[in-house]
């Protein structure tokens, strides 16, 4: 999309703008309707680019930030029985909830950059992000659920149904040349693994 002269000054600015907001805890700006917008478009996008990774890579074997491990253990401690494949709204948005889920956040805060940042998070793991499957967490939150997730195997269904049906489209178009469009398939599929693990771990860096 090209943008002419003035024009393209000024959305420049309205970029930097928007950048410096998104700097800012969620606090500093109250209910600023274009602010909301901006956080939900960088939200939407965090989220994209993490279902391009999990239908792309075993999530089993992904790693989101420099302190899964830590994220993990202390989840499970704190949410020993709690159901992760598909979630219910009221153990993450309640207020007994969110009573539990303040002290487990608050351990993250100067480990995980933008610990509390608002975050896209999927209701039903085996489904993708739309408005009805979707809700608003805190970063930590996120990382949380969808570390578990991965590594106990319920992400697993995003990745094999993707994988599954590149399969069967390479079958459909019969014996001659499979193997060639199977190799181009896999060598588009390991560019789109690296631009999207790059940037997960981008929008996710931690601080030590």
């Amino acid at each position: 999309m090209e943008v002419a002269g003035g024009t393209e000054e000024l959305v420049s600015e309205e970029l930097v703008s928007v950048a410096h907001a998104l700097s800012l805890p969620a606090e500093s700006y109250g209910n600023d309707p274009d602010i909301e917008m901006a956080w939900a478009m960088r939200a939407m996008q965090h989220a994209e680019i993490y279902y391009k990774l999990i239908s792309s890579v075993d999530p089993q074997f992904l790693k989101l930030t420099k302190v899964d491990d830590q994220i993990y253990s202390e989840f499970r401690e704190n949410f020993k029985n709690l159901r992760i494949d598909i979630l219910d709204p009221e153990e993450l948005k309640s207020e007994s909830a969110k009573e539990k889920w303040r002290p487990f956040c608050l351990k993250f805060d100067g480990i995980v950059e933008d610990f509390n940042y608002g975050t896209l998070l999927r209701l039903n793991c085996s489904q993708g992000y739309t408005e009805e499957n979707t809700i608003f967490a805190p970063r930590i939150q996120f990382f949380a659920i969808e570390i578990a997730r991965n590594r106990e195997g319920y992400n697993k269904a995003i990745y094999t149904g993707i994988k599954d049906k590149e399969e069967k489209e390479a079958s459909n178009g019969g014996d001659k040349g499979a193997n060639s469009r199977e190799e181009e398939k896999g060598a588009n599929r390991g560019e789109k693994e690296k631009e999207a693990y790059k940037e997960i771990n981008k929008s996710s860096e931690t601080t030590m």
